[in-house]
């Protein structure tokens, strides 16, 4: 079941997005010839009086159709209510409302959480935390008696207080005293410990003792006491997810070569989804406020075959005074979309192979 509300997770976001180009084009009188939620084969259809509902065998995936190069469409090509027939504004609007409908969605999501069930927030506690130690190489830290769950409170007599910077401050201390002894003071449950701990030194020549070093502190759960405090404290979490998410995709661009296999395909978010979903349900609205998110800053990059890429090319045509010529522009859309149909089938190929149960068959 937990993976039937991941998948209706994506389902949703996708036919919100959908949806938005949809609203968008009908409620400036543009024809609209298909609305379907899925790719691959029609599982169920409605006919309307001008558009054709339909859903489809793959949920992972949707589009709407416009009739303008409908050959069997009996609307003459000079209808001034066809998409390529309306101003480049119309048609900017039309392209990019998809993307605005994710962001409005992912906020409206996150206004709810916090809202019901709450956020949870991670308040620093003064120290450092050692979750692993480790005890086959590099087991310095065990041999001076250091234990997973101990917290560093000073090293070398400085107090480490609940500050930005604490743990780098003692990731560099550690670093900088190859071979030194150090003076650590720990806490452990309700006890407070003094021990000393020399840094070996690694063959770069910065001291390592063998150990996994986290913020200390807690998680807390926030939830907005009225409807106006929701809608404050859903947009802080809507900011925050934006700017983080904007800065991974700007590391995964500038160091492509590093973290091109932190790429997820739907398989993988999925399974992220699936497990969030039978750990805590009620995290399942952020999640969803952060896929959306995502969706929508991958749709308005400016790629063939996204969102982004036709409004690169209404860009270049309010640059020229006129569209490219047509040919060109099927070119581009055409390769882009192979590039991301052969990259959807590699990420879905890697991500199932990837998976617990899909492993344990082949051994």
């Amino acid at each position: 079941m937990s993976v039937l509300a991941a998948i209706a997770v994506l389902a949703v976001l996708i036919l919100v997005h959908e949806l938005g180009h949809f609203i968008a084009a009908r409620s400036q009188g543009i024809h609209v010839n298909r609305f379907s939620l899925g790719f691959g084969p029609i599982l169920w259809k409605y006919q309307g009086p001008e558009t054709e509902y339909a859903v489809r065998a793959f949920p992972l995936g949707g589009f709407v159709g416009f009739p303008d190069d409908d050959p069997d469409s009996t609307i003459p090509p000079n209808d001034p209510n066809l998409l390529r027939n309306r101003p480049i504004l119309d048609r900017a609007i039309v392209i990019s409302a998809g993307v605005i409908a994710n962001l409005i969605f992912a906020y409206l999501l996150l206004v709810t959480q916090v809202g019901t069930v709450g956020v949870q927030k991670f308040v620093p506690e003064p120290g450092v935390l050692v979750p692993v130690v480790a005890t086959d190489v590099s087991s310095v830290a065990a041999k001076a008696g250091i234990q997973p769950g101990d917290v560093i409170l000073a090293i070398e007599g400085k107090r480490l207080e609940a500050v930005p910077g604490t743990l780098e401050y003692v990731k560099q201390t550690i670093a900088t005293h190859p071979n030194q002894p150090l003076e650590l003071q720990l806490q452990r449950g309700d006890r407070t410990l003094d021990l000393t701990i020399t840094p070996e030194r690694s063959p770069e020549g910065q001291g390592r003792i063998g150990v996994q070093l986290n913020p200390n502190g807690k998680l807390e759960t926030r939830r907005a006491a009225n409807i106006v405090q929701a809608f404050n404290l859903g947009a802080n979490e809507f900011q925050k997810i934006v700017v983080l998410t904007g800065q991974g995709f700007v590391q995964l661009i500038s160091n492509f070569s590093q973290t091109a296999n932190q790429v997820a395909g739907p398989v993988k978010i999925v399974e992220f989804g699936a497990n969030i979903a039978q750990s805590n349900p009620a995290n399942l609205l952020q999640f969803a406020a952060l896929i959306s998110i995502n969706l929508a800053i991958i749709n308005i990059l400016p790629l063939p075959a996204l969102d982004g890429g036709q409004l690169a090319f209404l860009f270049v045509e309010g640059l020229r005074g006129k569209p490219l010529p047509t040919r060109i522009q099927d070119g581009v859309m055409q390769t882009g979309l192979m590039l991301l149909l052969g990259l959807g089938i590699f990420l879905i190929v890697r991500d199932t192979a990837n998976l617990p149960w899909v492993q344990k068959f082949f051994q």
